[in-house]
């Protein structure tokens, strides 16, 4: 088990398990005040080779100095302070600033005129009225030829007016970048610009051919009729079969703020905008809500995984959004999750609001996110958020007990288990959780059991597709008053289900776990 450290600025540093911090203690290493919204490039195609690798990282802070970036040389190790990328549509204007949602990016091909390895900017410009209300948004697109050292305006994505909190506001908001294999470049946003039309907001996007320069019409991506639900936070990534996902924030839908993706085989076309896609839930119930990000990674099988962070969860999830949901069946069938190597207060709405995940050469995951300040006084305040980072593997061979269906099992906290929470279950023959899990490989595997019992012996049964295997000999594990049990199973390759029933007394599982030698 890995220790990680919490503390911010000036505040000493202290060191714990991560899953024995309490919710209201932050785990993570400091890297600058910031409110949210952590976006992260590393760069593959620099126009300098020594600049191979390096991340550069732009995030929301408090005011109106512009966007902050922040480069890294030693794969996220260290950080420090390259610039604030300012407003140059409106330069002189102090009404107006470059400095809400940033998302930053490297070219993988040409568009328009810019070559491949070009840096793209895109953020969200505000102008205040003497009040220091928002009136005006502009979605602007930023360019960097020098890996990051200055930036030139291309052009303005989309405009939008009126505060935020106005019933009547038609603002714009959240941009998205990526450039499409025939080197069309096209931008995902979400738009307040049709509430007269029935709809809340919508997610769309816009085409340019001249590298952002000019874009054309707007298409609806998601949108649902009736004015109620509010789709928001468009995330594209691409999958390896070519597809492309869409994530959106469900807010006012039937679970408020669940995550919903979207396929899609061109990045263009999503199906029927109003049709809500693939919600992310765990078996048990759990999902993510708010601020999603998709992002896919080469790990396990062909298909890898795909991995979705919210701001909080709903379905007897993780409310203060410790917790990242993943999927390695191209997002069909249930979702499980894997502890965040950040673990953030929640503290403000803001507090994890658009995060970065990025995976290392070393198969580890290097994790951006904001949080709460760990001052108890200033830790409701968005301004007093702080920018944390943290590096460490994700288990994608565990499944979490409180993620599996249950029948007379309930989900309990625990500070001592994997993810804080563990799955208690009635004894025989009453109880039992049941894994659907899908494997792309599948044969002879060794599967682990974490589990304790209440005091009365509990020794757990499992089947395997409707086989009953044979149970091992348990060993402890430590002095945690956990135990370990490894079976023998043979998997079919692709879905199979694993039981895990009642046994002789009640008692606790935490997650079951292949060997991850397979």
């Amino acid at each position: 088990m890995r220790y990680l450290c919490i503390g911010a600025g000036a505040l000493p540093l202290a060191c714990a398990l991560a899953q024995d911090v309490p919710p209201d203690v932050a785990v993570g290493q400091f890297l600058a005040k910031g409110t949210g919204y952590a976006s992260v490039a590393r760069l593959e195609q620099p126009s300098d080779a020594d600049a191979n690798g390096r991340l550069l990282l732009a995030f929301e802070q408090n005011g109106v100095a512009g966007v902050p970036l922040y480069a890294s040389d030693d794969a996220g190790k260290t950080w420090h302070f390259m610039l604030n990328v300012t407003d140059q549509e409106h330069a002189g204007d102090h009404a107006w600033q470059l400095r809400w949602q940033p998302n930053i990016s490297e070219m993988t091909r040409d568009s328009g005129d810019l070559k491949k390895g070009t840096l793209l900017l895109a953020a969200n410009a505000t102008r205040n009225d003497a009040k220091g209300h928002v009136v005006e948004e502009d979605l602007q697109l930023y360019a960097s030829t020098d890996l990051g050292k200055s930036w030139h305006y291309r052009g303005s994505i989309v405009r939008g007016g009126g505060h935020p909190e106005d019933k009547d506001n038609h603002g714009v908001w959240e941009p998205n970048i990526h450039i499409l294999d025939d080197g069309r470049m096209i931008a995902y946003y979400s738009s307040e610009q049709h509430k007269d039309k029935g709809f809340n907001q919508i997610l769309a996007h816009k085409l340019s051919t001249d590298g952002g320069r000019t874009w054309g019409e707007e298409v609806a991506d998601v949108a649902m009729p009736g004015g109620m639900e509010r789709p928001g936070m468009a995330v594209v990534a691409r999958l390896p079969d070519q597809r492309y996902v869409i994530n959106y924030e469900d807010i006012d839908g039937p679970n408020n703020g669940q995550i919903h993706l979207k396929f899609g085989a061109d990045g263009l076309h999503f199906g029927d905008p109003a049709d809500h896609g693939t919600p992310v839930q765990t078996e048990g119930g759990a999902w993510p809500a708010a601020c999603p990000v998709v992002s896919w990674f080469p790990v396990g099988g062909a298909q890898g995984v795909i991995v979705v962070t919210g701001e909080r969860a709903g379905g007897n999830g993780d409310a203060a959004g410790r917790s990242f949901y993943w999927n390695n069946d191209g997002g069909r069938g249930p979702w499980w999750e894997v502890p965040a190597p950040v673990q953030k207060i929640t503290g403000n709405i803001h507090a994890g609001w658009t995060q970065a995940l990025v995976q290392q050469k070393d198969g580890s995951f290097l994790h951006i996110t904001s949080s709460a300040s760990p001052i108890l006084e200033q830790g409701w305040k968005a301004a007093y958020n702080v920018i944390l980072y943290a590096d460490a593997p994700l288990n994608f061979n565990r499944y979490e007990a409180e993620d599996a269906a249950r029948t007379n099992a309930t989900v309990i906290g625990s500070q001592h288990a994997s993810n804080r929470r563990m799955a208690r279950i009635a004894a025989a023959p009453y109880g039992k959780l049941t894994f659907d899990v899908h494997r792309d490989r599948g044969g002879a595997h060794v599967l682990r059991l974490r589990y304790t019992d209440l005091g009365l012996p509990a020794t757990p049964r499992i089947s395997v597709n409707g086989a009953a295997m044979a149970t091992g000999s348990s060993k402890a594990d430590g002095d945690s008053g956990w135990s370990f049990m490894d079976v023998n199973v043979n998997l079919r390759d692709g879905d199979n289900t694993i039981v895990v029933d009642g046994a002789e007394h009640v008692y606790d599982l935490d997650y079951i776990e292949f060997d991850p030698a397979r």
